[in-house]
């Protein structure tokens, strides 16, 4: 995906997800995934900073998507055979 700015961010999510995120744990997440290796900062845009997966992140991302896909579909299994 493209790079997104926080606030772009917590909209997506919101989006998605229907979870509402605040400022505290977004940012928070977003220090925490930063540290980790798994995005980077961008130089800003009026006054927004920008983030992106990183090569490390997205390879992170794959496998939790997989996992959860493997999850999903086992879990489905056991509602049609129940």
């Amino acid at each position: 995906g493209r790079p997104k700015h926080g606030y772009a961010i917590m909209e997506d999510i919101e989006a998605f997800a229907g979870v509402h995120l605040g400022p505290g744990t977004l940012y928070g997440a977003i220090a925490r995934l930063e540290t980790q290796g798994l995005i980077e900062p961008l130089p800003a845009e009026e006054r927004r900073r920008p983030y992106r997966l990183t090569a490390s992140g997205s390879a992170f991302l794959q496998r939790q998507l997989t996992g959860l896909e493997t999850f999903a579909s086992m879990g489905l299994q056991r509602l049609a055979n129940a």
